[in-house]
């Protein structure tokens, strides 16, 4: 009896965590398409065939699924809403984290104080924010394994965390994502820390296809996602534009000047949101063309190709 229930209270919670998985809105529509389905079958049943010899075991079987669509109509909706909200709840908690460390000025404040859970939390909101379909895989735990698997197009992605406070990560974290990329047919993945990596792990993944992401620069991908979607901040003009009234009237009609946009030949870095420098490139195939450098080099060193 009991290892019964604790079966069918797995099968319920392995519901729910599944559905939790996906985004809330489809959670609600998978509950409304699974209550549709099983009410029809339960409106309309089979016939049960006749009682005869031989077709006592249809008569049970086609009994038994009645029985259950029955049951199920409620209760597997109940599981899909269940879960679209623990989705909806892990949605706002993620969003959470990330406004509150991007307002943090420094950034070892803002994610030191974090569990390694939250951390994970807010990386995986990070790479969402910068347009990766992310799936939470867990690892195994606070040291080990992979937390993030990244997709976008055809790319995947693997994604370690470390959310060490006073631990260098070194070249082994790097290596160990390295053998997982090949062993997972990945595209390339990210190593990413709260604190900083070693001169071995930096100089390890250079020339791979992996990206190591410090503290520093995932503060600066919080702050620059939060920044555009605030909304444009519009002060109000000292002087007004007037336009005359009508004939006989007061002309207190007013409308605010154009707002011109801002004005700027420098992208922004897409790993830590500064601004990006012309760079002529000295050596190599592409040698004598210009290029966008990150205005942090040598700490940051992505490129952009220059269009045009």
């Amino acid at each position: 009896m009991g290892r019964q229930r604790r079966s069918r209270t797995s099968g319920a919670t392995a519901v729910m965590d599944l559905v939790a998985l996906l985004p809330w809105w489809l959670g609600v529509a998978l509950a409304i398409g699974a209550y549709l389905a099983l009410h029809a079958y339960v409106s309309h049943p089979p016939p049960l065939p006749e009682p005869r010899p031989g077709t006592a075991g249809t008569l049970v079987i086609t009994t038994i699924k009645t029985t259950l669509a029955s049951v199920g109509q409620y209760l597997l909706p109940a599981l899909c809403l269940l879960g679209a909200a623990a989705s909806a709840i892990r949605r706002h908690k993620r969003q959470t984290l990330a406004r509150q460390a991007a307002a943090q000025q420094d950034p070892a404040q803002a994610l030191h104080a974090m569990t390694w859970r939250e951390f994970e939390q807010l990386v995986g909101q990070a790479f969402r924010q910068r347009g990766y379909q992310v799936t939470e895989s867990g690892g195994n735990g606070p040291d080990g394994g992979i937390d993030l698997v990244l997709r976008k197009g055809s790319e995947k992605l693997l994604v370690q965390c470390k959310q060490w406070r006073a631990t260098t990560v070194g070249v082994d974290i790097v290596r160990e994502l390295y053998g997982l990329i090949a062993a997972e047919g990945a595209t390339g993945g990210f190593v990413v820390t709260a604190g900083r990596f070693s001169l071995d792990a930096t100089t390890f993944a250079a020339g791979r296809n992996i990206q190591l992401i410090n503290g520093t620069i995932l503060h600066g991908w919080l702050k620059q996602a939060q920044t555009q979607q605030a909304p444009p901040r519009i002060r109000p003009d000292k002087n007004p534009v007037r336009t005359p009234g009508a004939p006989g009237k007061p002309s207190d009609q007013t409308r605010p000047p154009p707002i011109s946009p801002a004005t700027t030949d420098k992208p922004a870095c897409p790993l830590c949101g500064k601004p990006m420098l012309r760079r002529l490139a000295k050596r190599g195939v592409n040698a004598g063309q210009e290029f966008w450098g990150c205005g942090g080099y040598p700490r940051c060193r992505a490129v952009k190709v220059m269009n045009g």
